[in-house]
């Protein structure tokens, strides 16, 4: 009888990246359907918690500033601050068109042309908005304050919508001035 052959080891295939990415995949399939199978987590109980007791500082005497002489003021008196006013109605005769042509010509206009009102003056919270027709120029809008008898000019020009004005005026006035142009806006 022949010698029986030796058995033979197996024969082993190489290991290939398909082969690789095949484990890994199946690997996974096997392991997903139990991924985020967890018991929820438990809620936190609330605990009452007494409020802290509040620290008093230690008193001190009170301290005295040294007194500082003042000087009688030399500055000119601060600019109103805006208020609610936001419709400007006309001012009824105060001041009239005559006093802001009057502080116009004062300042502004020459005394040889003609001066006519084509709005206002209009009134809000102590200002006044005006639009004036001059003969032979564009027209001229005027934005003054104050009291008739104490009117004081703030801007006149084409373009009325001034620093001051943007800050101090009422609403009214400066929609006036800065936002409508010349004229009245619809409604007021």
């Amino acid at each position: 009888m022949p010698p029986t052959p030796a058995p033979r080891p197996p024969r082993r295939r190489p290991v290939t990246a398909r082969l690789v990415v095949a484990r890994i995949f199946v690997a996974l399939l096997a392991v997903l359907p139990f991924a985020g199978c967890a018991a929820p987590p438990e809620r936190p109980v609330a605990v009452p918690v007494a409020p802290p007791t509040p620290v008093v500082p230690p008193t001190m005497p009170p301290t005295t500033l040294p007194v500082l002489p003042t000087l009688p003021s030399t500055a000119a008196p601060p600019a109103p601050t805006p208020t609610a006013a936001t419709v400007a109605v006309p001012c009824a005769g105060r001041p009239s068109t005559d006093r802001v042509i009057g502080l116009l010509r004062d300042d502004v206009l020459p005394r040889n042309v003609s001066v006519r009102a084509v709005e206002g003056p209009l009134c809000a919270d102590g200002w006044q908005y005006t639009v004036l027709a001059v003969s032979g120029h564009e027209q001229l809008q005027a934005v003054s304050r104050g009291e008739p008898s104490a009117l004081v000019l703030v801007t006149a020009g084409t373009d009325v919508c001034s620093i001051e004005v943007k800050a101090a005026a009422p609403p009214a006035i400066r929609t006036l001035a800065c936002d409508a142009g010349t004229g009245v806006p619809p409604g007021a």
